[in-house]
């Protein structure tokens, strides 16, 4: 059955379970799947947001440098080879010069975005948004057979009388 419109939407769905995490939301689903559920009318979603921010490291103006000079060298390797494939004599020369450039630019550029901050952000990091919940989401029309069939999963449903 195909369907017109966005694929992250149901007709009137209705929440099946939550989950603390993405593994039990996606097993509860793979077992309807199994179970030969039409699982083209479940929906997974993630709720209650949140952005986790690790550090990596301090920063120093060496380290900002050296990302810098490696960051421009890949951008001038990329450009030489792009002016490569359009020279038929000093292939090397033009892959030699773009490094050089692009390792150059990237010095300046990370030298100078670094200077601009004032110390205001010394560190590495890396981010992620994950959710805390995750929450299994069915059709209307499909809500009681695929509860009946979940729970034959132990620990698929969460325990009303808790």
């Amino acid at each position: 059955m195909l369907r017109s419109g966005s694929p992250f939407t149901l007709k009137f769905p209705q929440s099946l379970a939550v989950y603390d995490d993405y593994a039990a939301a996606q097993k509860s689903v793979d077992f309807l799947s199994d179970a030969e559920f039409p699982v083209e009318h479940l929906m997974i979603v993630g709720t209650d947001l949140k952005r986790i921010e690790r550090v990596t490291g301090r920063l120093t103006w060496s380290k900002v440098g050296v990302g810098g000079i490696l960051s421009g060298l890949w951008l001038g390797v990329f450009i030489g080879l792009v002016f490569a494939l359009f020279t038929e004599e000093g292939v090397w020369q033009v892959l030699l010069t773009t490094a050089f450039l692009g390792a150059t630019f990237g010095l300046v550029w990370a030298l100078i975005g670094y200077g601009a901050t004032r110390g205001q952000r010394d560190f590495s990091s890396v981010t992620q948004v994950v959710a805390t919940k995750y929450e299994v989401l069915v059709e209307h029309t499909h809500a009681a057979r695929a509860r009946e069939l979940l729970a034959g999963l132990p620990g698929a449903l969460p325990n009303p009388f808790v």
